[in-house]
């Protein structure tokens, strides 16, 4: 997904956007969806190289050197090795306070400039995007309903709401309740877990601006794009990490990843099995999503 690529492909439509046909334009987006969810799944080795070449230019766009990088074979083993970061509650405790104290750690940083790209490649999107505002019906509080997408297209489901409920939502739904935040509670049982991004199974929001560039529904800027590319790329390549000062701590992906189908889901999602992912020292977390 090389910037170059995308900006062709926003300059020439696939037939589907030329059309108008919005059940074409869903096909395509499941198809590119999976591509994004066995990133999520791999149990492939990690890409040293890539994942710390991505990491360096997100370091770089906080305004931090190179760290030096720490790899373990599971989040379990990463324990000792972020002791005393700083955690979502003491970041957002900073957030909430008239006048904090000292210079903002890296983990918030980061958080900024991601909050920032989204932002961006939401400016791109040549309709309403549902990421930025609640989307709903004309003339009523009511938000549109999630249906199957032929049904939702017959209800008159703008196909926007569909891709984002279909991509964004269905996505997020498997790998955040379904995957990382069981992981991360079992992860959790001594103490809060110090802030992390979760790599492969960063998708979600990943895999939305993807699919919306490659259907021709989005315009992103060389510098977005760019940026883009280094959140793919860890996507692609590695697991989870802890943004340090001067160390980056990177989980090597797992070993076994076993899942199900989440029963009634409209949009294929999915879960781990009870004790369905097993790391490459051996941790296996108790996992009831």
């Amino acid at each position: 997904m090389s910037a170059p690529t995308r900006r062709d492909d926003a300059a020439n439509p696939p037939p589907a956007v030329r059309s108008g046909n919005p059940l074409d334009l869903w096909q395509q987006a499941v198809r590119i969806r999976q591509e994004w969810l066995d990133h999520a799944l791999s149990t492939q080795s990690a890409d040293p190289p890539a994942v710390e070449r991505c990491l360096t230019a997100i370091y770089a766009r906080a305004a931090r050197p190179r760290p030096r990088f720490e790899w373990v074979d599971s989040p379990d083993q990463a324990r000792p090795l972020i002791r005393g970061w700083p955690t979502l509650d003491q970041l957002a405790e900073r957030i909430r306070s008239p006048r904090p104290r000292g210079t903002p750690p890296l983990a918030s940083d980061i958080a900024m400039v991601v909050a920032q790209l989204r932002g961006a490649l939401s400016a791109g999107v040549t309709h309403t995007d549902p990421e930025l505002s609640p989307v709903r019906r004309a003339k009523t509080t009511q938000p549109w309903p999630e249906l199957a997408p032929a049904q939702a297209f017959d209800r008159g489901v703008p196909l926007a709401v569909v891709l984002h409920q279909g991509v964004r939502t269905a996505l997020h739904r498997s790998l955040a309740p379904g995957y990382y935040l069981p992981v991360r509670a079992a992860l959790a049982v001594d103490g809060p877990v110090p802030v992390c991004w979760y790599g492969q199974q960063d998708a979600s929001w990943i895999a939305y601006y993807d699919v919306l560039h490659r259907l021709g529904l989005a315009r992103y800027g060389p510098d977005e794009a760019d940026h883009l590319d280094a959140w793919a790329g860890l996507a692609r390549s590695g697991g989870w990490w802890w943004p340090g000062e001067d160390v980056c701590v990177v989980v090597n992906r797992p070993q076994e990843i076993r899942t199900e189908p989440v029963p009634g889901a409209v949009h294929d999602q999915i879960r781990l099995q009870p004790r369905g992912v097993r790391y490459r020292d051996g941790w296996q977390p108790r996992t009831t999503p």
